[in-house]
Protein backbone atom coordinates (compact mmCIF):
# COMPACT_ATOMS: atom_id res chain seq x y z
CA UNK A 1 0.00 0.00 0.00
CA UNK A 2 1.69 3.52 -1.25
CA UNK A 3 1.41 6.15 1.28
CA UNK A 4 0.15 9.70 0.18
CA UNK A 5 2.49 12.76 0.41
CA UNK A 6 2.00 14.76 3.41
CA UNK A 7 1.18 14.07 6.97
CA UNK A 8 -0.75 10.68 7.12
CA UNK A 9 -3.68 10.66 9.80
CA UNK A 10 -4.74 6.80 10.93
CA UNK A 11 -8.47 6.86 11.82
CA UNK A 12 -9.70 3.38 14.13
CA UNK A 13 -13.24 3.34 14.27
CA UNK A 14 -15.92 0.23 14.30
CA UNK A 15 -18.53 3.14 12.87
CA UNK A 16 -18.41 3.21 9.15
CA UNK A 17 -20.39 6.69 9.29
CA UNK A 18 -17.61 7.80 12.10
CA UNK A 19 -14.95 7.08 9.82
CA UNK A 20 -16.32 8.62 6.64
CA UNK A 21 -17.07 11.81 8.14
CA UNK A 22 -13.52 12.21 10.33
CA UNK A 23 -11.68 11.30 6.84
CA UNK A 24 -13.75 14.24 5.23
CA UNK A 25 -12.83 16.92 7.42
CA UNK A 26 -9.39 15.84 8.28
CA UNK A 27 -8.95 15.34 3.79
CA UNK A 28 -10.58 18.85 4.09
CA UNK A 29 -7.94 20.31 6.16
CA UNK A 30 -4.94 18.75 3.51
CA UNK A 31 -3.90 15.75 5.54
CA UNK A 32 -4.15 11.82 3.81
CA UNK A 33 -6.71 9.82 6.12
CA UNK A 34 -6.25 6.03 6.30
CA UNK A 35 -8.87 4.04 8.10
CA UNK A 36 -9.11 0.50 10.12
CA UNK A 37 -12.23 -0.84 11.51
CA UNK A 38 -11.01 -2.54 14.52
CA UNK A 39 -8.43 -2.63 17.29
CA UNK A 40 -6.29 -4.92 15.40
CA UNK A 41 -6.40 -3.59 12.00
CA UNK A 42 -5.26 0.09 13.56
CA UNK A 43 -2.17 -1.83 14.89
CA UNK A 44 -1.09 -3.55 11.83
CA UNK A 45 -1.57 -0.38 9.71
CA UNK A 46 0.06 1.64 12.11
CA UNK A 47 2.92 -1.06 11.83
CA UNK A 48 2.95 -0.95 7.85
CA UNK A 49 2.19 2.57 7.14
CA UNK A 50 3.79 4.32 10.34
CA UNK A 51 1.08 7.28 10.47
CA UNK A 52 1.76 10.76 11.74
CA UNK A 53 -0.63 10.51 14.02
CA UNK A 54 -3.44 8.14 15.19
CA UNK A 55 -7.25 9.10 15.66
CA UNK A 56 -8.86 5.82 18.30
CA UNK A 57 -12.46 5.20 19.16
CA UNK A 58 -12.08 3.80 22.51
CA UNK A 59 -15.15 1.02 22.04
CA UNK A 60 -14.45 -0.89 19.59
CA UNK A 61 -16.52 -4.53 20.43
CA UNK A 62 -15.14 -7.82 19.41
CA UNK A 63 -11.70 -7.41 19.56
CA UNK A 64 -9.09 -4.65 21.47
CA UNK A 65 -10.52 -1.92 22.20
CA UNK A 66 -8.82 1.91 21.99
CA UNK A 67 -7.16 1.35 24.98
CA UNK A 68 -5.59 -1.82 24.62
CA UNK A 69 -4.30 -0.55 21.22
CA UNK A 70 -3.16 2.57 22.71
CA UNK A 71 -1.07 0.05 25.23
CA UNK A 72 0.34 -1.76 22.47
CA UNK A 73 1.57 1.15 20.62
CA UNK A 74 3.08 3.00 23.28
CA UNK A 75 4.87 0.04 23.45
CA UNK A 76 6.80 0.14 20.32
CA UNK A 77 6.09 3.87 19.28
CA UNK A 78 5.77 7.59 20.56
CA UNK A 79 3.17 8.29 17.62
CA UNK A 80 0.80 11.09 18.71
CA UNK A 81 -2.83 9.40 19.44
CA UNK A 82 -6.34 11.48 20.12
CA UNK A 83 -9.21 9.54 21.40
CA UNK A 84 -12.15 9.84 19.79
CA UNK A 85 -15.07 8.54 22.09
CA UNK A 86 -18.89 8.61 23.07
CA UNK A 87 -17.43 8.59 26.82
CA UNK A 88 -17.29 12.03 27.66
CA UNK A 89 -17.23 12.37 31.42
CA UNK A 90 -14.61 13.71 32.99
CA UNK A 91 -13.62 9.99 34.34
CA UNK A 92 -13.39 8.35 31.52
CA UNK A 93 -11.40 11.61 30.06
CA UNK A 94 -8.81 11.04 32.70
CA UNK A 95 -8.63 7.47 32.08
CA UNK A 96 -7.86 7.99 28.70
CA UNK A 97 -5.29 10.66 28.97
CA UNK A 98 -3.65 8.47 32.03
CA UNK A 99 -3.20 6.13 29.71
CA UNK A 100 -0.87 7.66 27.42
CA UNK A 101 -3.37 9.57 24.81
CA UNK A 102 -1.73 13.17 24.01
CA UNK A 103 -5.96 14.37 23.96
CA UNK A 104 -9.24 13.38 24.22
CA UNK A 105 -12.43 14.25 22.27
CA UNK A 106 -15.93 13.75 23.20
CA UNK A 107 -18.34 12.57 20.15
CA UNK A 108 -20.33 14.02 19.09
CA UNK A 109 -17.65 16.66 17.63
CA UNK A 110 -17.46 19.59 15.72
CA UNK A 111 -15.31 19.68 12.69
CA UNK A 112 -13.06 22.43 13.60
CA UNK A 113 -12.59 21.27 17.22
CA UNK A 114 -11.41 18.06 15.93
CA UNK A 115 -9.03 19.62 13.20
CA UNK A 116 -7.91 22.28 15.64
CA UNK A 117 -7.04 19.61 18.15
CA UNK A 118 -5.24 17.64 15.45
CA UNK A 119 -3.00 20.39 14.39
CA UNK A 120 -2.11 21.16 17.93
CA UNK A 121 -0.90 18.16 18.66
CA UNK A 122 1.03 17.38 15.71
CA UNK A 123 2.64 21.29 16.64
CA UNK A 124 3.39 19.26 19.99
CA UNK A 125 5.23 16.09 17.90
CA UNK A 126 7.30 18.52 15.48
CA UNK A 127 8.66 20.13 18.70
CA UNK A 128 9.11 17.39 20.37
CA UNK A 129 11.25 15.98 17.53
CA UNK A 130 13.88 19.23 17.60
CA UNK A 131 16.15 17.43 20.49
CA UNK A 132 19.78 18.62 20.27
CA UNK A 133 20.60 21.52 22.67
CA UNK A 134 20.95 24.83 21.94
CA UNK A 135 20.92 28.42 24.24
CA UNK A 136 17.60 28.56 24.87
CA UNK A 137 17.07 24.20 25.74
CA UNK A 138 18.92 22.33 28.40
CA UNK A 139 21.40 19.74 27.66
CA UNK A 140 21.76 17.96 30.71
CA UNK A 141 20.09 18.52 33.95
CA UNK A 142 19.79 16.27 37.27
CA UNK A 143 17.41 16.82 39.92
CA UNK A 144 16.40 14.33 42.92
CA UNK A 145 17.66 10.76 41.51
CA UNK A 146 16.57 11.77 38.21
CA UNK A 147 19.39 12.02 35.19
CA UNK A 148 17.83 13.81 31.68
CA UNK A 149 19.68 14.27 28.14
CA UNK A 150 17.60 16.83 26.72
CA UNK A 151 20.66 16.40 23.57
CA UNK A 152 20.09 12.53 23.40
CA UNK A 153 16.32 12.30 24.77
CA UNK A 154 17.34 10.11 27.01
CA UNK A 155 15.58 10.05 30.79
CA UNK A 156 17.36 7.91 33.77
CA UNK A 157 16.30 7.67 37.12
CA UNK A 158 19.02 5.99 39.69
CA UNK A 159 20.46 5.22 36.73
CA UNK A 160 17.95 3.20 34.77
CA UNK A 161 16.39 4.40 31.80
CA UNK A 162 12.42 5.92 32.08
CA UNK A 163 10.38 6.58 29.29
CA UNK A 164 7.87 9.74 28.56
CA UNK A 165 5.30 10.42 26.47
CA UNK A 166 5.41 13.39 24.41
CA UNK A 167 3.01 15.68 26.63
CA UNK A 168 4.77 14.74 29.48
CA UNK A 169 8.64 14.87 27.62
CA UNK A 170 7.63 18.39 26.37
CA UNK A 171 6.26 19.51 30.13
CA UNK A 172 9.39 18.39 31.55
CA UNK A 173 11.36 20.62 28.87
CA UNK A 174 9.19 23.75 29.59
CA UNK A 175 10.00 23.39 33.24
CA UNK A 176 13.51 22.93 32.47
CA UNK A 177 14.41 25.84 30.53
CA UNK A 178 12.87 27.81 33.83
CA UNK A 179 14.26 25.50 36.45
CA UNK A 180 14.24 27.65 39.83
CA UNK A 181 11.36 29.88 38.34
CA UNK A 182 7.62 29.43 38.42
CA UNK A 183 5.94 29.10 35.52
CA UNK A 184 2.44 30.03 35.01
CA UNK A 185 -0.11 27.88 34.35
CA UNK A 186 -1.55 29.79 31.12
CA UNK A 187 2.31 29.33 29.90
CA UNK A 188 2.41 25.64 30.04
CA UNK A 189 -1.07 25.40 28.91
CA UNK A 190 -0.01 27.30 25.88
CA UNK A 191 3.21 25.81 25.51
CA UNK A 192 2.54 22.52 25.82
CA UNK A 193 -0.97 22.30 24.32
CA UNK A 194 -1.06 25.21 22.30
CA UNK A 195 -3.39 28.00 21.92
CA UNK A 196 -6.65 27.67 22.84
CA UNK A 197 -5.82 25.33 25.99
CA UNK A 198 -5.01 28.36 28.10
CA UNK A 199 -7.88 27.93 30.61
CA UNK A 200 -7.54 23.75 30.93
CA UNK A 201 -6.26 23.34 34.04
CA UNK A 202 -7.85 20.21 34.64
CA UNK A 203 -5.48 18.94 31.69
CA UNK A 204 -2.16 20.04 33.46
CA UNK A 205 -2.95 19.03 36.49
CA UNK A 206 -3.40 15.70 35.18
CA UNK A 207 -0.26 15.42 33.53
CA UNK A 208 1.80 17.13 36.04
CA UNK A 209 0.26 14.33 38.23
CA UNK A 210 1.49 11.61 35.82
CA UNK A 211 4.98 13.11 34.87
CA UNK A 212 5.34 13.19 39.06
CA UNK A 213 4.33 9.54 38.92
CA UNK A 214 6.90 8.38 36.72
CA UNK A 215 9.51 10.30 38.46
CA UNK A 216 8.97 9.32 41.37
CA UNK A 217 8.51 12.20 43.07
CA UNK A 218 6.22 13.76 45.73
CA UNK A 219 3.52 16.12 44.83
CA UNK A 220 3.14 19.52 46.84
CA UNK A 221 5.25 22.27 47.76
CA UNK A 222 8.14 19.89 49.00
CA UNK A 223 9.22 17.67 45.82
CA UNK A 224 11.40 18.68 42.68
CA UNK A 225 8.18 19.75 41.13
CA UNK A 226 6.61 22.13 43.22
CA UNK A 227 2.93 23.72 42.80
CA UNK A 228 2.18 27.24 43.41
CA UNK A 229 -1.57 26.79 43.94
CA UNK A 230 -3.51 28.72 41.45
CA UNK A 231 -0.42 29.84 39.92
CA UNK A 232 2.09 27.54 38.08
CA UNK A 233 4.59 25.28 39.16
CA UNK A 234 8.37 24.90 39.18
CA UNK A 235 11.31 22.53 38.63
CA UNK A 236 13.94 22.86 41.91
CA UNK A 237 17.21 21.41 41.02
CA UNK A 238 19.49 19.72 43.47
Amino acid sequence: MERDEGTLVLVADDEASIRDVVKLFLGDEGYAVETASSGEEALAKARELAPDLAVLDITMPGGMDGLEVLEELRSWTSMPVIFLSARGSPAEKVTGLRCGADDYIAKPFHADELAARVRAVLRRADSRSETSATPDRPGMLRFADVEVDFERRLLRKQGRPLWLGRTEWLLLQQLALNAGKVVLNTELLRNVWGRGYEDDLHLLRLCISRLRRKLGLPAGKGGSIRTYVGVGYALMLD
